[in-house]
Formats: C-alpha cells, sequence, structure tokens
C-alpha cells in the first residue's frame, strides 16, 4: 500500500544524496569491497536518510531472475585463505558484477559432499550462473555442473570440456616458454621445474612449456601441488637428485616461495647459485625475498572477462572463451 503517495526511493536516490555514484552504492549494498571508508559512511547515511529498501523479491518475480552468481570453487576451504590468487580472483569479481547490481556467492566444492551440496544448491533456483574456479581434469563434479543446463564460465581451461563450457584463461605454455627462456638467456645451464597438479592446465602446460624449452630431463622435475609446502619439499627433492641445478622454473609464485626457504635452509644463494621465477604476480611475489621474477596473469581482467562472459550467456548468447596473453616482470630473483 502507498500511503500518502509518497515515492518509494530508488538507488538512484541513494547515489544523489550519498554525492556518489550509482555502481558505487551497488558495490555498498552487495558487500562494500573495493569501497573508501568515506564512500561507505555517506552511502550507509544516505539509505537511512531515503529510507531506501533493496526488494529483492520483487525484483525476481520481475526478472524471473535472483540477481545473485555463484563463484565455485573446486579446492579445499583451507587453500582459499592460503593461496593470494583466489582472494583477488573473488574481489575482482564482486566488484565487476557488483557494477550490474548482481550479488555474488561464494561456494567451495573441494570434497565429495561439499559438491552434492554445491550441485544441489545450483540446481534450485537460486543463483542465475556460476563462475568455476580450478577445475580438475576427471573430475566428475564439471559435468555434473553443466548437466543442469546454468548458465557457466569456468577460470582457466576446463580440458576435456572446452567445448561445452566457456572459459578465460591465459597462454599457459607461451607463459612457460617466456619464463623458461628468460632463465636460459641470463646464462642458466641446468633449469630444473615444479609443477603444478598434474590434473590441471596450468600444472601441463607449464610443464610443456618447460619441456619445449628445455629438452625436459626428468631428472631436473619435481612436483607440487600450488602450495607453499609442496614448493619447499620439491626444491629440496630437485637440491638432492640434481646439487648442479642453477636454476627452477616453478609453476606458482606461492611453491617459489617455498623453494626459496629450501634454497635458504640449504646455503644456496639466490640469484648468485640458484635463479628463481615463479607464475602468476601473485601478492606473494614482490613481497619475496629476494622479489621474484615471475609470468604475470592479469587477474583483475581475468575476472571482469569471466563475468561479461557469464552475462552474456544469461541473456542467452553463444559460447565464446577468451585467452589472454601473460606478461613477464623481471625481479632480483633472476639477478
Amino acid at each position: 500500500m502507498n500511503t500518502g503517495g509518497r515515492r518509494r526511493p530508488t538507488i538512484e536516490d541513494v547515489a544523489a544524496e550519498a554525492g556518489v555514484s550509482r555502481g558505487t552504492v551497488s558495490r555498498v549494498l552487495n558487500g562494500g569491497l573495493n569501497v573508501s571508508a568515506d564512500a561507505l559512511a555517506a552511502v550507509d547515511a544516505a539509505i537511512r536518510k531515503t529510507g531506501y529498501v533493496v526488494n529483492l523479491h520483487a525484483r525476481a518475480m520481475v526478472t524471473q531472475r535472483s540477481g545473485t552468481v555463484a563463484f565455485v570453487l573446486s579446492e579445499p576451504q583451507e587453500r582459499f585463505f592460503t593461496d593470494p590468487n583466489f582472494n583477488v580472483l573473488l574481489r575482482a569479481c564482486t566488484q565487476a558484477l557488483a557494477d550490474h547490481d548482481i550479488a555474488l556467492l561464494l561456494a567451495f566444492a573441494g570434497t565429495p559432499d561439499e559438491q552434492k551440496r554445491v550441485l544441489r544448491f545450483l540446481g534450485g533456483g537460486h543463483v542465475d550462473g556460476a563462475l568455476l574456479v580450478s577445475t580438475h581434469t576427471g573430475d566428475p563434479f564439471v559435468g555434473q555442473v553443466l548437466g543442469l543446463g546454468l548458465p557457466i564460465v569456468a577460470c582457466g581451461q576446463p580440458i576435456g570440456h572446452e567445448g561445452a563450457l566457456p572459459y578465460v584463461g591465459v597462454d599457459e605454455l607461451d607463459g612457460a616458454r617466456q619464463v623458461v627462456a628468460h632463465l636460459v638467456a641470463v646464462g642458466r645451464r641446468a633449469v630444473a621445474t615444479i609443477t603444478g597438479p598434474l590434473d590441471t592446465p596450468g600444472g601441463v602446460k607449464r610443464l610443456a612449456g618447460w619441456r619445449e624449452t628445455t629438452g625436459g630431463d626428468d631428472t631436473l622435475v619435481a612436483y607440487g601441488d600450488y602450495s607453499r609446502e609442496s614448493g619447499e619439499a620439491a626444491m629440496g627433492e630437485l637440491l638432492e637428485r640434481r646439487p648442479d641445478l642453477d636454476a627452477v622454473f616453478v609453476a606458482s609464485d606461492l611453491m617459489a616461495v617455498g623453494a626459496l626457504d629450501a634454497l635458504r635452509r640449504a646455503g644456496r644463494r639466490v640469484p648468485e647459485d640458484v635463479a628463481v621465477a615463479g607464475f602468476d604476480d601473485s601478492p606473494v611475489a614482490a613481497t619475496a625475498v629476494p622479489p621474484l621474477t615471475t609470468m604475470r596473469q592479469p587477474f583483475k581482467r581475468i575476472s571482469a572477462e569471466m563475468v561479461r562472459l557469464l552475462l552474456a550467456r544469461i541473456e542467452g548468447e553463444p559460447l565464446a572463451s577468451v585467452v589472454l596473453p601473460t606478461v613477464l616482470v623481471e625481479r632480483a630473483s633472476t639477478g
């Protein structure tokens, strides 16, 4: 009932009262990420003054949409808090969706039980689409999500599902070639590698790039799982097997930091004795000691493209995927 004929306040009214953009108000309403303290306070005050209330039920009745997208991470929950890449992706996707007044919901699918719950939730009409992050080759979960008929976009190439599942990724193979070629160019002759999991596109293609550039001596290969601990253990294994190595390409920055720990403990100087290069240019790369040479993934652009493709799929547009280039960032760890 409309009491006294007073118009219901809108998001534009809130923006005008607060002196900010409509997009800023949307970000506040969707969690407040990437909003300054002053802007947040101004929007909160404007909401109270105007009496603005988000009527999600009414919006859903009109649009037949929930106004919500799921960010589905197929990793153990603790990995979300230890791997900075996932936080960067989540923040950037949240911001990109907030510009469209769409909320983002984080869902973990790292165990069979979690996957069952996520499948029930996704199939229950609670979200308009999903962003799949960290898919694994051979995991039936990807096919099960596809079977729901929900608009989906993957982060990284979903090996085995490329024809049915649009994705945004980087040129993993070329990025690995470039970083290994850099190690060779600075005079290193025994270039080892620490791989990522071989059921992920990064694990497979970064190893392939190393093989193509070095010739692929298996005694110079050790395997990790993208965690810092696995990088440290793999580096120790390599030093024991090939004490003559003078460089290592590590398939993630977080593992590379673990490799630095192992080299320091073994008394090997970086870069004088062993040059170290990572992959990602995650926040840990610049703060490592010494700072890491690495191959930069443009995470903000990846997130923006994922959101763009997902919104297009929600609108019924055809499948499309995007592969972005990487950029070599040279720092002190390679001299």
